[in-house]
């Protein structure tokens, strides 16, 4: 059985590689209609997930996304955490 890691949760994907092929196109394909009722914009990246354990260039670029993802993350963390510290008063030491 194929699986999909996301972060440190493992995802166990069931199907032959054409199931989930056509699963993951048909995904992408009903996630552009996400501005129908039923359908959704979540399918997208679901969509990306699914063809990622199949399609070598789709997993590429999912894990440079995830690459990037994480880096952007904690920049913006570590960019955070300056601002917190240049907003706290000095300080007083009770001597």
């Amino acid at each position: 059985m194929a699986a999909v890691r996301l972060g440190k949760r493992r995802i166990n994907v069931p199907g032959t590689p054409i199931v989930r092929i056509v699963i993951g196109v048909l995904l992408i394909i009903f996630g552009m209609l996400g501005f129908l009722p039923f359908f959704g914009f979540w399918m997208l990246p679901l969509g990306v997930v699914v063809l990622s354990v199949d399609l070598h260039p789709v997993r590429r670029f999912r894990r440079r996304f995830e690459v990037w993802w994480g880096r952007r993350r904690r920049r913006k963390r570590a960019e955070r955490r300056a601002a917190r510290q240049r907003q706290l008063p000095p300080s007083v030491d009770p001597q």
